[in-house]
C-alpha cells in the first residue's frame, strides 16, 4: 500500500431545463439546471425534485480559434483564471447547497450571476487578445442536476450498478471525504464487466517494437498542483496534485530550457522526459500536509496520497506502418479532467484490476479481488501532424488512430505511442480516487494523463529503430 506524503457531446448527453418557480411577492425566476437524459422532459416538479451537484460552465478553451503564438501564453492564463473562478464559485455552492437546491433567487443573484460577470471580463480580454468577435455567449454557467436517482443505481457503466456499484461496496451514496464524491454509483465490481478489450489486427508494415524506458514510482514524492501544458505561469493551475516521474523541473514556470537541463528519475538519462497525472487517494481519513493546500484541501482534494506499487512506461509502435521520431518537446495530453462537465468527446479514462485487464472501465472505479490491484492505463495520441509541438487545445496537433484500423488521418503520421500503465496496492472497495477540480466530483473519467517527450535525439532515434525493427528495447 502507498504512504502518506509529508509536502504538499456530454458524459451523459443532458437535458437544459429552465424551471419557472413562483416565489414569494408573485415574482418568478428561471433556476437553469440539467436534467439527466434518463428524466422525463415534460415534467419540471421532476427536475424540481432533482438534487444539485455542481457547477457546469462552458469549456472556453475547446472553443478557441487557432491561437498565434505570441499570445498564447496570455490566452493560457486567461483560461487559467476562468479555472480559478468557477472553483471559488463551486465553493460557495458547496458552502450554500441547500440554500441553493431551495431558493433559485439565491443561486442566481448569489453564484450564478457573479460567476457570468466575471467570466464577461475574461472573454473580452481573449477576444480582444485573438481579434475576434464576442465570445460573452460562453460566460452563461449553469447548476447541474445530479445525475442519477442513486436508489436506482444507473446503466451509464454498460452494467447493472444498483447491485454490483453499491451493495457490493457496503457503502451508503454517501460522499466522499471532501465532501463532493465520489460515492458508490462511482464503482463497479470488475467480474461484473464483460470483457469489453479489442486492438487493431497487426497488418504487413507494421512497426512491432517496443521501447520501455523505467523512470519509477515517485518515490520521492514530487507533487505540485500546477500543469505547465495548459497552464503555464500559472501556480496552481490545474487545482489537483500531480504525481510526476522523469524531469524533476516541471513547475508552472518551466520552459524548454529548463526541461532540457532538468534532473530526471529515468534510468537512461537520455530521457528527461516529464511524465505526470493525477493522484489517487486513499479517502480513509488521513489527511495528508496538504489539507489546507493549493491542490489538496483548499480544492477539495484529501486522503491519503497513494504511491503507485508499479508503473511502467511503454513505447509501441503502429499497427500498420512504420513510425517517425517525435518532435522535442512534443505535448501530449490525453484524457479530459473537465470530462463530467464536458462530456466524453476526449475522455480516455482506463480503470481494471490485475488478472482482468481484458476488461477496461471508461466511467466506474473497479473494485477489485482480494489480491487484485487496481490498474490505470493512459494510451496516448499516436499520430502527429508534422508541424507543430503543441495547439491552442492541446489537443489539434495530435490524434489517435482510428481504432478499427489503426491508420493515422490525413495530414497526420504515425509516432511512438506511450503507453502507460500504474498499479495501485489498495484495499478492496471503494474508498479511493483520483484528485479533480472541484466542480468534477471526483469521478474517473476525468482522469487524465500529462507528457512532454525531452528525449535526446540519440536514443529518440534508437526507440524508432527498435519499434520499426520489431525489437524489444529499454
Amino acid at each position: 500500500m502507498g504512504r502518506t506524503r509529508k509536502r504538499s457531446t456530454r458524459a451523459k448527453r443532458v437535458v437544459a431545463a429552465s424551471v419557472a418557480l413562483v416565489l414569494g411577492g408573485g415574482g418568478l425566476v428561471a433556476a437553469n439546471v440539467y436534467a439527466s437524459a434518463g428524466e422525463s422532459r415534460g415534467d419540471p416538479a421532476a427536475v424540481r425534485a432533482t438534487s444539485l451537484s455542481t457547477i457546469d460552465c462552458p469549456d472556453v478553451g475547446e472553443e478557441l480559434p487557432e491561437v498565434p503564438g505570441s499570445v498564447r501564453g496570455a490566452v493560457d492564463r486567461e483560461l487559467a483564471t476562468l479555472d480559478n473562478q468557477i472553483t471559488v464559485a463551486y465553493q460557495r455552492f458547496a458552502d450554500n447547497k441547500q440554500r441553493a437546491e431551495s431558493d433559485p433567487r439565491f443561486a442566481e443573484q448569489q453564484i450564478l450571476t457573479p460567476l457570468r460577470n466575471e467570466r464577461v471580463n475574461i472573454l473580452q480580454r481573449i477576444s480582444l487578445m485573438l481579434r475576434q468577435p464576442s465570445m460573452e455567449g460562453l460566460a452563461p454557467c449553469t447548476l447541474r442536476a445530479d445525475d442519477e436517482d442513486p436508489a436506482e443505481g444507473g446503466q451509464e457503466g454498460g452494467q447493472d450498478e444498483g447491485e454490483e456499484g453499491g451493495e457490493e461496496g457496503g457503502q451508503e451514496e454517501e460522499p466522499g471525504q471532501a465532501g463532493n464524491g465520489p460515492e458508490a454509483s462511482d464503482f463497479v465490481d470488475i467480474q461484473s464487466v464483460p470483457p469489453n478489450v479489442k486492438l487493431p489486427r497487426q497488418r504487413s508494415g507494421a512497426s512491432r517494437g517496443t521501447f520501455t524506458t523505467n523512470c519509477g514510482r515517485n518515490e520521492n514524492g514530487k507533487f505540485n498542483p500546477d500543469n505547465v501544458i495548459v497552464a503555464p505561469g500559472v501556480s496552481n493551475g490545474a487545482h489537483h496534485m500531480h504525481d510526476y516521474v522523469g524531469n524533476q523541473a516541471n513547475d508552472a514556470f518551466a520552459g524548454d530550457d529548463d526541461l532540457a537541463r532538468g534532473r530526471t528519475t529515468c534510468r537512461n538519462q537520455g530521457d528527461r522526459s516529464t511524465y505526470y497525472w493525477p493522484v489517487l487517494r486513499l479517502q480513509n481519513g488521513q489527511a495528508e500536509d496538504d489539507a489546507e493546500a493549493d491542490g489538496g484541501g483548499k480544492d477539495q482534494n484529501v486522503g491519503e496520497i497513494q504511491t503507485p506499487a508499479q508503473v511502467t512506461l511503454n513505447f509501441v509502435g503502429s499497427p500498420v506502418s512504420k513510425v517517425t521520431a517525435m518532435p522535442r518537446f512534443l505535448r501530449i495530453i490525453t484524457g479530459d479532467a473537465k470530462a463530467f462537465t464536458n462530456g466524453d468527446a476526449n475522455a480516455n479514462a482506463s480503470w481494471s484490476c490485475t488478472g482482468f485487464e481484458n476488461r477496461q472501465l471508461k466511467d466506474k472505479y473497479p473494485i477489485c479481488p482480494q489480491g487484485s490491484k487496481v490498474v490505470r492505463t493512459f494510451r496516448f495520441q499516436s499520430c502527429w501532424d508534422g508541424r507543430n509541438t503543441d495547439s491552442a487545445n492541446h489537443r489539434t496537433h495530435v490524434a489517435f488512430a482510428d481504432p478499427a484500423s489503426g491508420r493515422c488521418g490525413n495530414g497526420f503520421r504515425a509516432i511512438p505511442q506511450l503507453v502507460q500503465r500504474i498499479v495501485y496496492d489498495v484495499p478492496p472497495g471503494p474508498g479511493f480516487a483520483v484528485d479533480s477540480f472541484p466542480e468534477q466530483l471526483h469521478k474517473p473519467i476525468t482522469d487524465h494523463g500529462d507528457f512532454i517527450n525531452v528525449f535526446d535525439q540519440r536514443l529518440m532515434k534508437r526507440m524508432v529503430s527498435c519499434l520499426n525493427d520489431g525489437r524489444r528495447c529499454t
